[in-house]
């Protein structure tokens, strides 16, 4: 599929550029445009080269050069990936997610594999005999099939593939504030119940975390404040991250994950317990040849 529609007989720099040459765009301007989508993709060395002296993906990568340099609003991408190694084709779906957030342009992706579409997708649409069956976000395709027919399709997808932090987050036990001190701090945990407190500024963004341990011998010291006590490196997430991308933070820090917003706020805490049983779905990979997924990544709306 990589090989498809490159001209063997012409440079990597005249493939990327073809389309604007057919368009009569004059030749300096055409080799500069394509010269700045092969920088876009990593091959600004290549351009010279034939793409018989190219590797798959990077023969991939050309084809996506080439559709790029037209400044389309759509792009249309029917199973790119799918004569790839695995190796490759992870690496080509990292690169197109990075490209997606760099362009806002709307991709639609056509893809048999539903773990590819769970990853590239922002929405999804199951097809059955050229029907659309279930149209939504992956969340919703994976946490409420359409039908019996979506839910066989979905059945061994494991729920931290497509949940996000926020739909497992709770609301933050124990909060303080910088400029209250230990005392209070230790009270508001002992009150709680907790060995740990998030600690707060003015407008609630997340200065850092504290433990009992820590407020207690600053008390102790006879601190009057908590700077010195505070984890200010504590791990904190976006309400978006992905649950199985919390495993391994759980797995190295045993106090409960910081949920934050754009602007830094604190919107809840994740603990290692809420982590595992999401992940108590069986995470066997899911790919089937009895319908398509299509996938629309689509610009900010």
């Amino acid at each position: 599929f990589q090989h498809y529609g490159l001209l063997p007989h012409r440079t990597v720099l005249e493939n990327v550029s073809y389309g604007l040459e057919v368009q009569g765009v004059k030749k300096a301007d055409r080799t500069a445009k394509a010269a700045e989508q092969l920088e876009r993709v990593g091959l600004e060395a290549w351009g010279a080269s034939y793409p018989d002296e190219l590797s798959g993906g990077m023969q991939q990568r050309v084809g996506i050069a080439r559709a790029l340099v037209l400044d389309p609003e759509i792009l249309l991408m029917d199973e790119p990936f799918s004569g790839l190694d695995p190796l490759i084709r992870r690496e080509m779906q990292d690169e197109l997610i990075s490209l997606q957030q760099q362009l806002k342009k709307t991709i639609v992706f056509i893809t048999h594999d539903l773990n590819e579409a769970l990853k590239l997708g922002d929405r999804i649409a199951i097809m059955r005999d050229g029907e659309i069956i279930q149209l939504g976000t992956p969340e919703e395709i994976v946490t409420h099939p359409a039908d019996d027919y979506v839910g066989e399709f979905v059945r061994d997808v494991s729920k931290a593939k497509v949940l996000g932090a926020e739909s497992i987050m709770q609301q933050a036990e124990s909060v303080v504030y910088e400029w209250q001190g230990p005392q209070e701090a230790v009270h508001v945990m002992e009150s709680n119940d907790s060995d740990h407190a998030f600690v707060l500024g003015h407008n609630r963004e997340l200065v850092g975390d504290l433990s009992l341990q820590e407020a207690t011998e600053a008390l102790e010291r006879g601190a009057t404040t908590m700077q010195d006590a505070v984890d200010t490196d504590c791990p904190r997430v976006a309400p978006t991250t992905l649950v199985e991308e919390l495993v391994p933070l759980s797995a190295q820090y045993e106090g409960p994950i910081a949920v934050v917003d754009e602007q830094g706020c604190l919107q809840g805490e994740v603990h290692r317990t809420a982590v595992l049983s999401s992940m108590a779905m069986s995470t066997a990979p899911a790919s089937d040849d009895r319908g398509g997924a299509a996938q629309a990544r689509p610009n900010e709306t």
